[in-house]
Formats: structure tokens, C-alpha cells, sequence
């Protein structure tokens, strides 16, 4: 099972020695004026693929997987929108892994369409991993388990996500007293069981937030297998400690954290101190120390 996302994605970590996800997300506000001035042009889309390019290209080999968000990309048109697809076939000529975040979901031949753009090589934005979103039932997402078979990709299914708001619907409690997110991680269950890789990894994984810590320790209890997609680390305001308690102590490196990628954005695209580098070369050495910097504080939390 060579392709197997799952495989893929503990052989990933291994081989960075990280468990960092660095979302890609272009907040047009945020992206430091020097995308601007090297260009020497006023053109949004040529500001927003520099800057994306950059931060792939100082990213290479630090991290084992990359999020592009793609409402940031679909807000700029179809420009926005061709520009992501030729982001995700440079992330492949670098070796990352790509997880989409396009949180679709639908019944039918709808999720059949949302999973044929963005799962498999060959797609029109080639990903390996998508998030998606389930609270239409399991019913909707059959033709997202069947492309990520077809195309040896993965999925991650929003169970707990890290706003507070969360709460609201995936807290609730059901008759039989387990929470509404309980519920839906059973259902899952079997299904992610049923896709364990060779490594002990299924290519179905969940979205849990490290800003609900206690409830991420219990969807690890019932979900073992499953590769955990962390937001709420960083700006959200979660602990490193947070974020990486319910991942999984490496086996074969001990001191290595594996079965699950934490997600970091802001704080990395966007430090204070980006805004004082002269030039873009400069930029990406300050981009790269903060990579750098956060992998260490992820790595070294239990030492």
C-alpha cells in the first residue's frame, strides 16, 4: 500500500522530523508591502502569488504538509482560482503534501463534483487531502470514501472544530447522553478503521481543535487510528501543549509526534517582524526562521 494516504503521511513526518501544517493563507490585508514594490505593480494576483510561491519556497523540507485555504483564492475570481491550481502543482514539485481546506459538503452527484476537483493528481486543483464536512449525514459523504480510494487520497471530517461557537451544535447532548460530536465519531468509526494503512494509519482522518484540548483527548480514545488535523494552535489562541496532546508518540522515533498534523497560519505567515524586511529575500529568511522556530516548540513540548 505504497500510495496509501495514510502511509504517506507518517513516512512524511518522519522524513521532516514535523508534524507542522502550514496553512496557506493569503489575507490580501496582511501580505507585507514588499509583494508590492518588487513586483512594481498594483496587480492583486501578482501580489498574492509571489507571496505564496515565497512562503512554499521557504517552507521546502521544514514541513511535511501544506493547507491552502481556498476561500482566501476563491474571493479573487477566476484569476484567484487558476492561480490555486498552479499553487498546488508547484506544492507537488516541492513534495508537500497538500490537504485542501474547502470544508465541502452535499448529497449525491454534488460531493461527487467537489471531490473530482480537488482529490487525486490528476484533479483540477491536485490535492492529497481535503477537508470535509459531514453534518449533512454519512450519506454525503460516500462519494468523497469512494474518489479517496479511487485516488489513494485522504480526508479529514470536521468532528470538533477549534471556534467557540462549536459548541453550539457539536456539544449538544443526544438521548443516550453521549455529545453530538461522540455520536458522529462512532459513525465514523468502522469506516476509518476499515482504511488502516500498512503503518497502522488511516487515510481517513478527522478535524479536531486544540482549543477544546479534553475533547480532542477523547476523540483520540475512540478514533486511534484516525490522522488528526489540528487547528487552534497560534493566533486561535491554543497551547503547543494543547495541540499536541492527542497525538501519538512515534514508534520507531520516540522523540518524534506522528498521527496527526497541527496547523499553524497566522503566526507563521505573519509575524510582527516580517514587516520590517527590506526585500523578499529577507522576508523569506525571517518566514523560515519561524518555521523553524515553531517546529522546535512542537518537537520539544514533553522535554
Amino acid at each position: 500500500m505504497a500510495d496509501h494516504f495514510g502511509d504517506k503521511l507518517v513516512k512524511k513526518i518522519r522524513d521532516t522530523k514535523s508534524f507542522l501544517c502550514l496553512g496557506v493563507d493569503p489575507h490580501l490585508d496582511l501580505i507585507p508591502n514588499i509583494f508590492d514594490l518588487q513586483n512594481n505593480s498594483s496587480n492583486i494576483i501578482t501580489k498574492v502569488e509571489k507571496f505564496c510561491f515565497s512562503l512554499l519556497d521557504s517552507a521546502k523540507d521544514l514541513v511535511p504538509a501544506i493547507k491552502p485555504q481556498i476561500a482566501l483564492f476563491e474571493q479573487l475570481g477566476p484569476d484567484g482560482m487558476k492561480l490555486l491550481a498552479s499553487l498546488c502543482k508547484y506544492a507537488q514539485s516541492l513534495n508537500f503534501l497538500i490537504i485542501m481546506d474547502a470544508k465541502r459538503g452535499d448529497i449525491g452527484s454534488t460531493s461527487q463534483a467537489y471531490a473530482n476537483a480537488y482529490l487525486g493528481k490528476n484533479a483540477p486543483y491536485p490535492s492529497n487531502a481535503m477537508t470535509i464536512n459531514p453534518w449533512l449525514g454519512i450519506d454525503s459523504l460516500e462519494p468523497f470514501f469512494k474518489k479517496a480510494s479511487e485516488t489513494s487520497s485522504g480526508l479529514f471530517v470536521l468532528v470538533h472544530t477549534s471556534n467557540k461557537g462549536s459548541k453550539d451544535i457539536q456539544e449538544m447532548p443526544l438521548t443516550n447522553g453521549a455529545k453530538c460530536y461522540e455520536h458522529l465519531a462512532k459513525l465514523l468509526r468502522p469506516i476509518i478503521e476499515n482504511q488502516k494503512g500498512d503503518l497502522g494509519l488511516s487515510s481517513i482522518g478527522i478535524v479536531s481543535g486544540a482549543t477544546f484540548k479534553d475533547e480532542s483527548l477523547a476523540l483520540r480514545k475512540l478514533l486511534p487510528s484516525a490522522p488528526f488535523l489540528i487547528p487552534g494552535y497560534g493566533a486561535q489562541g491554543a497551547s503547543a501543549k494543547d495541540a499536541c496532546a492527542p497525538l501519538i508518540k512515534d514508534s520507531a522515533f520516540p522523540n518524534l509526534l506522528n498521527f496527526g498534523l497541527i496547523n499553524a497560519s497566522r503566526s507563521i505567515l505573519f509575524p510582527e517582524e516580517a514587516y520590517l524586511a527590506k526585500n523578499i529575500e529577507e522576508w523569506k529568511k525571517i518566514i523560515l526562521n519561524k518555521i523553524n522556530s515553531t517546529n522546535n516548540e512542537l518537537i520539544n513540548i514533553n522535554n
